[in-house]
């Protein structure tokens, strides 16, 4: 049976207003991308008008059955070639009736990377925008390789090697692709080499390599970085069941999301965690791979994160299909990270330096979780400017959900992995505010940005939520001193994190493509702004402010 282990206070919540390609993410650094966004013409609706429905997950299997059954006429209708197929990804249906269905391309029976769309309909059915990762018509007029699938392999090994990669080897034949990212639609082979990166975290480095040329087209790494007492939250409700005479750490209430034990390992599911009482952890972090307070705050931030995501947008699961991922706790040797893997579908967390500082806090487990719902909503392509938003949304999310937990022992604040103290010094890993405060990250846009690592390139995205939600210049938030710049000299007037978490998330899920840049998120929450708000709007404005603060514009 469900339980609910009690604990000492029920903590109050603040209810918010109302790629084909493997995609996963780290918290941290281990050692493209062209798009197009069709902007909407302002609705001018209200928010509750505008804002996506909770459906259930058969209300939603339903839509999608009804948008593949279409898309013969819906290809048609927006101009695409013969040879060119769409296969239905999501749909998202709004309180107003507007659908916006997203789609993946094949071209010949080839999948096309870069050539997901969104198409938004009206409540009527009529088609009122397309939202494209490229602008460009997809025709390759030879489909014959030139480059041997074995050569192609070879190149993506030898690269991961190169990174620091061990163990390396392709996990499959390379498989014939279109790659159509960069605007060029182009003949290539799709490789993802296995094994482990240079600090331990699993390896999924896909390389794009031209079939024609041997060329190196693209790389990008797949692994995105990234009652109970807890060790950061203090004592803290958690979902388990009663199995014969056993508790086990299963939530069956949100999915039946499951916490297991490595126990050092760095493969495999691990083994599910069980307690004789229902009282689980004891607060204080140990050095022993069967530790259970890890576990506890592993669960912790999946139900928290799972809870957030269904109030605020009334989306249930990272899939939005009623089922929940799975935690693993205990990753390795003393690994400084944590990590989501679309591979397995599961979040995954190190145990720190020492095997005493687990990086299982509240924001770090809502991080990871979100580049889950990243990878099934935009698959913003993790890395350049792209990589850089993916990275700021689960940021974003993770911050939201620690306001959302209102959790005494770890306060909301615009601080990211502050309690895991990864730089020994107290530190947090990432500042909202002012991003260069970590010595990396980007506080503006600039050209140069999409060369930095993307968990740098995140920083414009991280100052512009935190602009847009709190506004500009010096303030305290919780405790928290916080003094945010902007790089044009403007006062920026905050709307809000409530409205701002809306705006993203608007801008995430209907807008934004595999291949959206900086540009493009500035376009894909204009047009958010805009259906939920109005053009119009002090919060509309307030977008282009804060964008304009960053040097986006």
């Amino acid at each position: 049976m469900p339980r609910q282990t009690p604990h000492y206070a029920r903590h109050k919540r603040t209810t918010l207003a109302i790629a084909t390609a493997v995609a996963a993410g780290a918290l941290l650094t281990t050692g493209l991308t062209t798009g197009a966004s069709a902007e909407p013409e302002p609705s001018g609706t209200d928010q509750v008008a505008a804002v996506p429905m909770a459906l259930t997950p058969a209300a939603r299997t339903a839509l999608i059955k009804q948008a593949g059954a279409a898309t013969t006429e819906t290809a048609g209708e927006i101009g695409l070639g013969a040879k060119e197929k769409l296969v239905v990804r999501d749909v998202i249906k709004d309180a107003d009736g507007t659908v916006h269905t997203r789609y993946e391309r094949t071209y010949a029976g080839l999948p096309v990377l870069g050539g997901d769309l969104v198409v938004h309909e009206t409540a009527s059915g009529k088609t009122k925008g397309v939202t494209k990762a490229t602008k460009a018509a997809i025709k390759v007029t030879d489909l014959s390789p030139e480059v041997t699938k074995t050569a192609a392999e070879k190149q993506a090994v030898k690269l991961a090697k190169a990174a620091g990669s061990t163990k390396s080897e392709a996990k499959n034949a390379p498989r014939k692709v279109v790659w159509a990212a960069d605007g060029k639609p182009t003949l290539a082979y799709e490789t993802v080499v296995g094994g482990l990166q240079e600090d331990g975290t699993p390896n999924e480095l896909h390389v794009i390599t031209d079939a024609v040329t041997g060329k190196k087209l693209y790389e990008y790494q797949g692994i995105e970085t990234g009652t109970g007492k807890s060790g950061y939250s203090g004592t803290v409700t958690l979902g388990t069941v009663l199995s014969g005479s056993t508790y086990q750490m299963n939530d069956t209430s949100r999915g039946s999301h499951k916490t297991y034990n490595l126990a050092r390992g760095t493969s495999g599911t691990g083994t599910l965690f069980t307690d004789a009482d229902d009282t689980w952890g004891t607060g204080t972090f140990g050095s022993s791979s069967s530790d259970q307070t890890a576990a506890v705050d592993a669960a912790y931030g999946a139900q928290e994160t799972w809870d957030f995501y269904k109030t605020a947008f009334g989306r249930s699961g990272i899939k939005n299909d009623g089922k929940a991922a799975y935690s693993r706790v205990h990753y390795g040797n003393a690994y400084v990270n944590a990590f989501w893997s679309d591979s397995c579908f599961c979040m995954t967390y190190g145990d720190g330096e020492g095997n005493v500082k687990p990086l299982t806090s509240l924001d770090v487990a809502g991080h990871e979780m979100t580049h889950g719902v990243t990878s099934n909503t935009a698959g913003l392509n993790y890395s350049g400017e792209s990589g850089g938003l993916n990275e700021a949304t689960s940021d974003i999310f993770g911050t939201a959900v620690e306001f959302y937990a209102n959790n005494s022992s770890d306060v909301g604040d615009y601080l990211i992995g502050e309690k895991i103290d990864i730089n020994g010094d107290g530190s947090p890993l990432r500042h909202m505010d002012k991003p260069s405060k970590d010595g990396n990250s980007a506080d503006s846009w600039s050209s140069s940005l999409g060369g930095l690592d993307v968990h740098y390139s995140s920083g414009p995205a991280n100052h512009f939520f935190y602009l847009l939600s709190e506004g500009s210049g010096a303030k305290t938030i919780n405790g928290v001193s916080y003094d945010s710049p902007t790089s044009n000299g403007s006062t920026v007037t905050g709307i809000g994190r409530d409205k701002a978490v809306q705006i993203w998330y608007k801008a995430l899920t209907e807008y934004m493509t595999s291949t959206t840049k900086y540009a493009g998120a500035r376009t894909a929450t204009l047009s958010a702004a805009s259906d939920l708000y109005g053009s119009d709007s002090t919060e509309y404005k307030a977008v282009a402010a804060a964008w304009s603060a960053v040097n986006v514009s």
